[in-house]
């Protein structure tokens, strides 16, 4: 699943979650649902809550709501789920990203972990955040998250 957490975007004009939806596809992934919610903690908790009740979710991939802006509070809703959280996602995120654009990178609040069995990656909602993160930490994972979560 993919959601995109903003209060200023609309499906029409949503480049990175549908960067992120073709850059599954390309990769061989499935996505099964697609949502836009309002950069609230409740909206964001309220579409992980009805993704992992739908068995055939096995990752979901948010974009937006990762900085220190007054709205960006979507850290806080997934801070809260995670139950094992990939600390190295995020450090490794801003690694790269400082690779890329420099010192603004110490404001992007990227997140991983689990919850309820299910990966969760979130990402700033930058059409170039969501292309790094894909690249070079999602994707090449992937597969082998899904895996380990299967054991």
């Amino acid at each position: 699943m993919v959601i995109t957490c903003s209060d200023t975007r609309t499906p029409e004009s949503d480049s990175s979650g549908y960067r992120i939806m073709h850059m599954l596809k390309d990769a061989g992934h499935s996505v099964l649902s697609y949502q836009l919610v309002k950069d609230e903690p409740s909206k964001i908790k309220s579409a992980i809550k009805k993704a992992v009740a739908n068995k055939k979710v096995q990752a979901i991939i948010i974009n937006g709501g990762t900085g220190i802006a007054k709205r960006d509070s979507t850290f806080e809703a997934i801070e809260g789920l995670l139950e094992k959280k990939l600390d190295g996602f995020g450090e490794v995120f801003r690694y790269l990203t400082y690779q890329e654009i420099g010192s603004p990178a110490i404001m992007t609040r990227a997140t991983a972990g689990t919850y309820k069995g299910r990966i969760i990656f979130s990402t700033p909602g930058s059409e170039n955040a969501v292309r790094l993160a894909m690249e070079k930490l999602i994707l090449p994972e992937l597969g082998h998250i899904l895996q380990q979560l299967a054991k």
